[in-house]
């Protein structure tokens, strides 16, 4: 059994839980260490029961519980090397726990089995993660400014997937944001828009994931409604009914989503 929940997602802060045969990992800590606890007590768990964390890169909104945490608990923080060299300038004795693992590379903690890829992001090296607990899988894939062909692949066939639907370009071009901040959002190293991410779920849909969490929202340019009225129309033109083919969510900004397991239809759509 592999199950998959949110304690937060957004420009404010990213932490999510994977749990699969008794082990427990956290993918990134972009929250504080009084809330990644209340999000973890509300699922039966406290911090000392994680197995590891993953960070996916260095900015605030995914590590900013990490100093506190490491503080109080031994966890071992796995991270690529160029994001793990990142955290030692941050994080005061974070060389202690961290265990930089190159990215492709396939590594265990407890029970899962865990592969790194690479995204495109302008930090030091971030990266994604696609998770297995026996024959079920998830993937976390965020904070993109584009959809490699490392991403595709690493994606397709997955049973859950998080997927970024950072924002609406037309929204964006037309709201608060300063233009070089636009730019940067828009770029290659930036974040998703709305229509990319529709795409990856929908390729993904199509390779047999069932399971799809929209994710990591703008809350100045985009809308739960929107990410997910443009995934519909996606879903729908390639064929798959997003109420009865796939179950189709956006990750909550500030508190636990509901606990998603792991389950697959006996063909692709």
């Amino acid at each position: 059994m592999l199950g998959v929940t949110t304690l937060a997602s957004g420009s404010g802060g990213n932490c999510l839980l994977v749990s699969g045969g008794g082990s427990h990992l956290l993918i990134d800590a972009g929250i504080s260490c009084r809330r990644m606890t209340a999000g973890l007590a509300q699922l039966g768990l406290s911090l000392s029961q994680l197995d590891g964390i993953l960070i996916t890169h260095e900015h605030s909104d995914h590590i900013c519980g990490l100093a506190t945490l490491i503080k109080k608990h031994a966890t071992p923080i796995f991270a690529s090397p160029g994001t793990a060299r990142a955290l030692e300038y941050r994080l005061a004795f974070a060389e202690n726990q961290l265990r930089p693992i190159e990215v492709g590379e396939e590594f265990c903690v407890g029970d899962l089995t865990v592969r790194s890829f690479a995204t495109s992001h302008d930090s030091a090296q971030s990266c994604g993660y696609r998770v297995r607990a026996e024959d079920r899988s998830m993937a976390l894939a965020t904070d993109l400014g584009f959809v490699s062909d490392q991403v595709l692949d690493a994606v397709l066939g997955c049973d859950i997937l998080v997927a970024e639907s950072n924002h609406d370009v037309d929204w964006l071009l037309s709201g608060p944001y300063p233009p070089y901040l636009q730019q940067r959002i828009l770029g290659d190293r930036g974040h998703l828009r709305n229509e990319d991410g529709a795409e990856l779920v929908t390729r993904a849909a199509l390779s047999g994931t069932r399971t799809i969490l929209l994710a990591h929202l703008s809350r100045e340019n985009n809308t739960p409604a929107r990410a997910l009225e443009v995934a519909r129309r996606r879903l729908s033109a390639a064929g798959i009914d997003p109420d009865r083919d796939v179950t189709l969510a956006v990750a909550p900004v500030c508190e636990n989503s509901p606990t998603y397991l792991a389950e697959r239809s006996e063909q692709p759509c």
